[in-house]
Order: C-alpha cells, then sequence, then structure tokens
C-alpha cells in the first residue's frame, strides 16, 4: 500500500518549488524529476540517464583533492580539470569523519579516482567496472606488506592510525600523516618497479629510505609512508633503512583495472532482490544511486523541513527506488549532506540551510 498511495499523490512541480533561473537544462539522454508526494509532506528530485549514451562516464572526486580534507559538492566540480569533460550531474558522496581534528574528511568507505586507490575500508560499495558496467555490492580489500625478519602486517590505507595498527600513507592523504607516536618508514620505489599512484590488484616493490620515528613524517609526492603503532611497532620485526618491503592489494571481488569507485550503505536492492526491513525505521535526506539494464538514477529526497519534506526512512526509500525499476541500489551519505547539483544549481533544499562540505562526490561528466 506504501507504493500505490505514495504514487497516486506524485505531481511533478516547476513553479511553486523551483524559481527559472534554476530550471536545468539536461542534454539527451538525460531526464530531470522532481515530485512532490503526498500529506507527509517528501520532496524527491531524480535524475535518471540512459546507459545507452557513449558519452557519458561517472567519475568520483575528492574534496581539496586529498583524502583529509572537505569542500561542497559544487566546490569539488569546478576543481575539476577541464579535460576530464564537461560535469553535467553531481551528488555526494560516501560517509566520512566529520567531527573536527586531524582526521576530518575521511571517507568511511572504499575510493577509487581515476584508478588510483586511496581509500581501502570494506563494506557496500559502488564501482564502475574496465567494461563500464556498473555494479552495487560488498567489497573487502586487503593491503598486505611483508618484510625482511619475517614482517608480515595487514596495513589499513590513508586513515588514522592507533597503537595496535599499519596504516600505509600516500600521496593523495596530504602533506603528512598527521600521526603521533608512530614508528614511520619513509618508502620510495625499488629498482624496476611499478609505483604510485596505488591501484587495486597490484604488487609493488618498496625500499625503506628513511626512518622516523616521532610521527607525523611528510609524505614526499613520489613516495609512501608506513605507519606502525607504537604498541604493534613493539612486538614487529625492525626494518632497517635500505631493507626491501613487497606491498599487495587485493580485493574481493576482483576490482582490478576499476577507475571509479566509492563507499556507501547500506544496499537497499540488489540483483532485483530488495532488502527487508524491521524495528524503528527513522526519516533523514537521503542520497541514493541506483540502476537497471537501461538507466542509472541519482536520486537526492529532502528531509528534516516541516511543510517541504520530511525525508525517508529504509522501507520508504526501497520502495521509491522499486518502483523506478532499480535492480540494484545502494544508499550514500545522507542527513545534511545530501545535495544534487545539475546544470550549475543545486536542485534540492539542504537541511543545514546551506550546502555541507563533504568528502567525496559522484560526478557525472558529457564528453566534449
Amino acid at each position: 500500500m506504501i507504493l500505490i498511495a505514495f504514487f497516486l499523490l506524485v505531481v511533478p512541480i516547476w513553479a511553486d518549488s523551483q524559481p527559472t533561473s534554476s530550471r536545468p537544462n539536461v542534454p539527451p539522454g538525460m531526464e530531470y524529476i522532481h515530485r512532490r508526494a503526498g500529506d507527509a509532506p517528501w520532496a524527491i528530485h531524480i535524475v535518471k540517464v540512459s546507459r545507452s549514451r557513449k558519452e557519458f562516464r561517472i567519475v568520483t572526486s575528492l574534496a581539496k583533492k586529498q583524502v583529509f580534507g572537505l569542500e561542497t559538492v559544487q566546490e569539488q566540480v569546478r576543481s575539476l580539470p577541464k579535460e576530464w569533460g564537461k560535469p553535467v550531474l553531481a551528488v555526494n558522496g560516501d560517509f566520512f569523519v566529520i567531527r573536527p581534528g586531524p582526521y576530518q574528511g575521511d571517507p568511511t568507505g572504499l575510493h577509487i579516482i581515476r584508478g588510483e586507490l586511496t581509500s581501502l575500508s570494506k563494506g557496500a560499495s559502488f564501482w564502475i567496472d574496465r567494461d563500464s558496467q556498473p555494479h552495487i555490492g560488498e567489497v573487502y580489500g586487503r593491503l598486505r606488506i611483508t618484510g625482511p625478519g619475517g614482517f608480515d602486517v595487514n596495513a589499513s590505507l590513508n586513515e588514522q592510525c592507533s597503537d595496535n595498527e599499519t596504516v600505509l600513507y600516500t600521496p593523495a592523504l596530504g602533506p603528512s600523516t598527521r600521526t603521533s607516536e608512530c614508528q614511520e618508514y619513509i618508502l620510495a620505489a625499488a629498482e624496476a618497479t611499478q609505483w604510485l599512484p596505488l591501484r587495486m590488484g597490484q604488487s609493488y616493490n618498496a625500499q625503506i629510505k628513511t626512518v622516523h620515528g616521532k610521527g607525523n613524517a611528510g609524505i614526499p609526492p613520489d613516495a609512501m609512508v608506513l605507519s606502525i603503532g607504537s604498541t604493534l611497532a613493539a612486538g614487529l620485526p625492525a626494518l632497517p633503512v635500505g631493507a626491501n618491503l613487497r606491498i599487495v592489494t587485493t580485493c574481493s571481488p576482483d576490482l582490478d583495472g576499476v577507475q571509479t569507485a566509492i563507499g556507501g550503505g547500506p544496499i537497499l536492492i540488489q540483483d532485483g532482490k530488495a532488502r527487508t526491513w524491521t524495528g524503528n525505521q527513522p526519516r533523514h535526506p537521503r542520497t541514493v544511486l541506483g540502476y537497471n539494464k537501461e538507466c542509472i538514477f541519482f536520486v537526492v529526497v529532502d528531509g528534516r523541513q516541516e511543510g517541504l519534506s520530511i525525508g525517508m526512512n529504509y522501507p520508504e526509500l526501497t520502495s521509491l527506488m522499486t518502483e523506478l525499476g532499480c535492480t540494484d541500489v545502494i544508499n550514500l551519505d545522507g542527513g545534511g549532506s545530501s545535495t544534487l547539483w545539475l546544470d550549475g544549481h543545486i536542485m534540492n533544499r539542504p537541511s543545514d540551510g546551506r550546502e555541507r562540505a563533504v568528502a567525496n562526490s559522484l560526478i557525472l561528466l558529457q564528453s566534449q
């Protein structure tokens, strides 16, 4: 009954919600729909993109072009290199560390930008494979580092390093590791080996150039930094300057060659099967991505605004995406982060009363 009642009350509106100046121009192969629904109320923004149009492609962006940083979706769109193509659509991306501090802006999930692996957390993800096909699923990545004397660790990538953790930092992080009291090793490329940028499904031969024992080591543009928490370091073999290490990135499913990937969650629909929900389901502003064989859907639902839109819970969101015909759907960061940029305009009304600075975005480009 939710589906029937919901869509009987849905009507497209322009005049009472969007000023004339913000009516977007959309290229062939795209459709923008703004709907208001019922007594709730709901304000829903839908962009439908034909998968048959080869001039479109989806990329990710990083705020301030580094892992630890925040920018609005608009700012991230403006900062894209012009040679990438013309941005026509963008939405906010993954959840991230929002609390102020040295690690603010760290995406909590997977992130691949133009083939470069910058975040390797496990969980629900969206990616485009080497054949330009979209996928949604659970991704399990691994970063293994081995060296002399039986040194063998599983490392995290570009995130906070605690006393009992190992983290590999790449230049994508920013100028320094921001750690404290960690044993750190500056790694350069060993001879005759592939090197940066770090990619999924690859192996790298590294050599320790410098040992830095105070934390917050600088990250040279052509180097990586291995950081080991003080407690863990006490139980590992010592690594001298000149020692060789092997770095291997693996993933299930195989993401070798993937150019675009981003984390999120939960997965609402997978392979045509909608997830069921129990217990209390709160309503919030939402950003979701879905697709079927013909189209990809970017959807933002406004919320936390009495009289405009109360937001959706997961069952309502799943029903909406099912009605749109999606066979696969992933939830992205929501709340005050939910933003839809189209043709130079923010089409929704973010619940903070302004655009929130976020960690990363999904951007649709059109080749020129």
